[in-house]
């Protein structure tokens, strides 16, 4: 189990926006070293949203390899997805790397695992690392009965999963890309 984060992502139709959101908490073992830590990139152009949990230095080794694939696949995030999940379980160095990724833009929400996981969640919401399935829960429950944003959703997901969870804070970092009208 990835274990020092919680991440959420958001696809929502209905507000023409995708929202990722994480806590601020780095930790080493069972010690606090930092509360506000950002976990969330923005890629491709503004148009991809992608969060990660494990550590810092896998984390910056996906993004710019995701990043890759993304620009070589025209921001086809799917494809790009499925690309960068091929090679992260036949490098070498690559498939040592635990760790998870969430990844959202104007039509598909995936997480991405080095186990060669590409999946889409039945609902438009999923939750990764120590708190992920905290804020899972609280986020379909939100999204299903109530009249919140995706951004205050992720919000309130973020908070309920900090009270539950020794390795998630309250410090959120919340990134959000809102989708052009096709027409426009």
């Amino acid at each position: 189990m990835i274990k020092s984060t919680t991440i959420i992502a958001i696809l929502s139709p209905d507000e023409r926006k995708s929202v990722v959101a994480s806590d601020g908490q780095a930790t080493m073992e069972d010690t606090v070293v930092k509360n506000n830590t950002d976990k969330v990139r923005v890629l491709y152009e503004g148009k991809v949203l992608a969060g990660f949990a494990g550590s810092t230095a896998d984390a910056m080794t996906l993004f710019d390899k995701f990043e890759g694939k993304l620009e070589q696949y025209s921001g086809k995030l799917e494809r790009a997805a499925v690309e960068l999940t091929k090679e992260w379980r036949t490098d070498k160095i690559l498939r040592k790397l635990e760790a998870l990724m969430v990844v959202v833009d104007d039509s598909s929400l995936l997480l991405i695992s080095g186990a060669g996981d590409v999946l889409r969640p039945d609902y438009n919401v999923i939750g990764i690392g120590s708190g992920g399935s905290y804020a899972l829960s609280a986020g379909r429950a939100l999204l299903s009965n109530s009249n919140l944003t995706a951004e205050e959703i992720a919000r309130e997901s973020l908070l309920i999963t900090s009270s539950i969870d020794v390795y998630t804070n309250d410090q959120i970092s919340l990134k959000s890309i809102e989708w052009q009208d096709p027409e426009e």
